[in-house]
């Protein structure tokens, strides 16, 4: 388990440059479900996404004698590798499949970082990491089963309860659980009685469909609004699936109707633009799998959406995912 000690040292290491993000209420939300609604703006990072930390964390934590990293990615964790790699002045190569959207393809190529696309999911994309490890000694990076990871993203979880102690409820968007258990990790420290609930799609749910399971299993990738929280977990997951197992109080799902109207309802409520993974806590009050019972925060956690695909949604036009299409709406119909 990851102690609140390794976060505190995280907090040290990305101090000054993925700290501090606004914590904002949601004056729509909070109104219309009764109690204050806050938005984690980690939307905010220079890369748009929450990954910055786990990811500089990682990558400050190692030796002058490394050269060069690698990652698989759904597309935010390998833009924070870039980042951080770029700063430090070593190579990278993110490794990811090809359901990732292009504009995040781009926006880690723009950093300076090569790009490999491997196969359908994150597991293909994984072992093309691991291939390179031993090809040609990288560093692999895992977007959520690393400690310095996790505990860079647990620092979120303190500055919630640092700017607001009161919170009762966080809302944590969850796919591999690097984010889940780190945030869990430090919340449980601050305030043990408070409640950390994990929210996915309900189609190809890796971390879900382990813990049902009662081990890490494969599962099938699909195409989602929420194409952040895709992914599987690694069958040899070391830390993220029992943190997550013993931390979190419920894993809810919610469908792509349902992510499809909270993005909508983020960005005309509160202005805000987000990918469909920032909104499953939304989505999960909207639908009424869950009531708020006092101050609760979620994390919008990155900007790095297809802005055409986000345009349709905002008009309330149709969205053809692979294998579904997602009936549209405007909002407020």
């Amino acid at each position: 388990m990851i102690q609140v000690a390794d976060i505190l040292k995280a907090a040290a290491t990305i101090r000054g440059v993925a700290d501090n993000t606004p914590l904002v209420p949601s004056a729509y939300m909070s109104k219309r479900y009764g109690h204050d609604f806050l938005l984690k703006l980690e939307n905010m990072q220079p890369i748009g996404a929450f990954k910055l930390r786990g990811a500089l964390t990682a990558v400050n934590n190692l030796s002058d004698t490394v050269t060069g990293v690698t990652c698989c990615s759904t597309g935010n964790h390998g833009r924070g590798v870039a980042f951080a790699a770029a700063k430090r002045g070593m190579r990278a190569i993110i490794c990811m499949s090809e359901l990732v959207p292009k504009a995040k393809v781009d926006g880690i190529l723009a950093l300076g970082a090569e790009v490999v696309i491997a196969g359908k999911s994150q597991d293909d994309a994984l072992k093309e990491s691991l291939r390179l490890v031993n090809q040609d000694g990288l560093v692999e990076i895992s977007p959520f089963d690393d400690p310095y990871v996790i505990a860079g993203q647990g620092t979120i979880g303190l500055e919630i309860l640092q700017a607001r102690p009161d919170i009762e409820t966080l809302l944590v968007p969850l796919s591999g659980g690097g984010l889940a258990a780190g945030v869990a990790a430090a919340a449980r420290a601050i305030k043990p009685d408070i409640k950390v609930i994990g929210i996915t799609m309900d189609r190809g749910a890796a971390m879900y469909a382990s813990i049902q399971a009662g081990h890490p299993i494969e599962i099938e990738e699909v195409a989602s609004l929420a194409d952040s929280l895709g992914g599987g977990i690694g069958l040899e997951n070391k830390l993220s699936f029992a943190m997550c197992r013993d931390l979190l109080d419920d894993i809810i799902l919610v469908t792509e109707q349902e992510i499809y109207h909270a993005m909508q309802t983020l960005f005309y409520e509160d202005r805000i633009v987000a990918e469909g993974a920032c909104v499953v806590g939304i989505a999960a009050v909207q639908s009424g799998k869950l009531w708020l019972t006092g101050p609760t925060a979620t994390i919008i956690t990155g900007r790095n959406v297809d802005m055409a695909m986000f345009s349709k949604i905002m008009n309330g036009d149709d969205i053809d995912l692979d294998d579904v299409t997602i009936k549209g709406q405007h909002y407020g119909a």
